[in-house]
């Protein structure tokens, strides 16, 4: 512990490492500050039936998503949502659409251009989200918290306009924090949010379990304890590889490559355990909010039936889908970002291969076998930390509390604080000071 402090007191002696940290805390309280900033033409004080809205069920994913902005009427009610769906968009697309997959092959400037339309169709997106949330708002809110009115078309107009650039700014925050800061921008502001909500929903617990005589402390300090060990398996899930051995032959003096029967030149590729990250529970949420949005369009028996059981984050019903969802979308998105053909190609280029399998086609075999063995557990184990939120619910835990023992937020902050770290490490690394995390010494791979 005390060499961790160490390790953490050298971060201030690098002039670069200080300032880049220092940009990104100020970045992250300009967010927190804006999601507090009130719609023009709403009365603050008439939001308590939006905040009891997004209190339970569905719509507390998209208040903690947004750093309770979504409840709050705030500039940033659409947070920055709009461009995640906008990337995943554009993702997808690039498996179908030539000029996107010929764009991923570009380099820099290709990467470019990718970026502009995934900016492009985060603007649509929020110009069609911007007047669903308001006409939200119109059904939630009582009237006189309309200070324009209900029919006012400049505060419709305006309203719009203003989430739209709301969510371009916020765009714009995270792209800076990448660009000037430390870490993943996007992430770490969709990371700031959920934490926004973790010292009120711990509140509401202890109030709940001490307070109310509903257990008491002991109760409560057990509760925290299983919480730590499911981030602790997080971890493990984020940072397990495969690690498959590669062996480099020698260039001869007529340029063919001769097998190096020493072993002297071996490196390793590594696989991780859960290639896809949180994108296949992303996928899986967005996937859930169609039934019921459908459902309740209609008012026949069976479709109100629907709409309650997919409204309802913590039923059986609905966890069974939205794991059974997350498994077939890890298997996918892994097939998809992981390029086992490019791999074995390149491999073969540099005269790499691996013991005991053909390069060439059989080496991508091999990898893409490997993939699909390890993608298995991993993806069983993501969908139990998705749904464990539903399990702990069960043993009486408070909603709000319970959204933080798994599921996408979770993840998020799991993924995000190992991503920043490993950064800050690669800076201590650099400057020969010891990293933060033993695991941090560099290692060359074959990716």
């Amino acid at each position: 512990m005390k060499k961790f402090f160490e390790s953490f007191s050298n971060v201030w002696k690098i002039e670069e490492l200080k300032n880049r940290i220092l940009v990104t805390l100020g970045l992250l309280l300009v967010y927190r500050f804006g999601a507090h900033v009130t719609l023009p033409g709403i009365d603050a004080t008439q939001l308590n039936s939006l905040a009891g809205q997004t209190k339970n069920g569905i719509g507390s994913i998209l208040d903690m998503f947004t750093g309770g902005a979504f409840s709050k009427a705030s500039v940033f009610a659409l947070g920055i949502m709009p461009y995640i769906s906008a990337s995943i968009v554009v993702q997808l697309m690039g498996i179908a659409i030539p000029y996107l997959q010929k764009l991923q092959k570009d380099g820099e400037s290709g990467r470019k251009k990718l970026n502009q339309i995934t900016r492009w169709l985060t603007i649509a997106i929020t110009l069609v989200q911007g007047p669903g949330y308001i006409y939200n708002l119109y059904r939630t809110l009582p009237g006189n918290a309309f200070l324009l009115g209900f029919d006012s078309f400049s505060f419709l107009f305006s309203s719009v306009l203003i989430l739209t650039t709301g969510t371009i700014f916020a765009m714009w925050l995270g792209e800076k924090i990448t660009d000037k800061g430390i870490g993943n921008g996007i992430s770490l502001l969709i990371m700031v949010g959920i934490l926004a909500r973790l010292p009120q929903a711990l509140f509401q617990e202890f109030t709940s379990k001490v307070t109310n005589n509903n257990g008491g402390p002991m109760l409560l300090a057990f509760e925290v304890i299983v919480w730590l060990l499911v981030i602790i398996a997080c971890v493990l899930l984020v940072m397990a590889v495969r690690k498959i051995p590669v062996q480099y032959a020698r260039r001869t003096t007529t340029g063919d490559f001769e097998e190096d029967m020493m072993g002297g030149n071996r490196q390793w590729i590594p696989l991780k355990l859960n290639s896809a990250g949180v994108m296949p529970i992303i996928f899986a949420q967005a996937i859930m909010f169609i039934p019921a949005a459908v459902a309740g369009l209609s008012k026949s028996e069976t479709s109100q039936s629907i709409a309650g059981t997919f409204s309802n984050m913590f039923g059986f019903w609905y966890n069974l889908v939205f794991a059974t969802l997350i498994l077939v979308f890890t298997f996918f998105y892994t097939a998809i970002t992981v390029p086992t053909n490019k791999m074995a190609d390149d491999l073969k280029r540099s005269g790499g291969f691996i013991p005991g399998v053909k390069p060439g086609i059989e080496t991508a075999d091999f990898l893409d076998r490997i993939m699909s063995l390890i993608t298995f557990p991993g993806s069983l184990f993501l969908a139990l930390i998705a749904v464990f939120p539903a399990i702990v619910v069960s043993a009486n835990v408070q909603q709000s509390w319970a959204m933080f023992y798994g599921g996408t937020s979770l993840i998020i902050m799991v993924g995000v604080a190992i991503d920043t770290i490993q950064q800050i490490n690669s800076y201590l690394l650099n400057k020969h000071y010891d990293g933060l995390m033993k695991s941090g010494k560099n290692r060359k791979a074959v990716a």
